[in-house]
């Protein structure tokens, strides 16, 4: 059997776009706090997309600025992905 490369170290192509853009609100926060922005980029690019996408779908001011508030406190708590979420529906 052969096996086909994977990832640019194998030869292979990797998916490095984000479907969602970071929005200005978030990178506030995430610049506001070093820890914060360690974690962030700790996590998978599929990760981050996920708290984006998470933070994105809010239908409320209120509920998004609640979530952008949870995804600093979970990423200093070292959480890596959004909790109780089905995912990103667009990847």
């Amino acid at each position: 059997m052969i096996k086909k490369p994977f990832g640019s170290a194998q030869g292979g192509k990797m998916s490095t776009s984000m479907v969602h853009k970071m929005p200005a609100d978030l990178q506030k926060v995430l610049n506001s706090s070093p820890s914060t922005l360690i974690a962030w980029e700790d996590i998978t690019p599929l990760a981050r997309n996920e708290w984006l996408c998470w933070i994105e779908s809010a239908k409320k001011t209120e509920t998004r600025i609640h979530r952008i508030k949870r995804t600093r406190t979970e990423l200093i708590e070292g959480r890596r992905r959004p909790c109780c979420w089905a995912g990103c529906i667009h990847r």
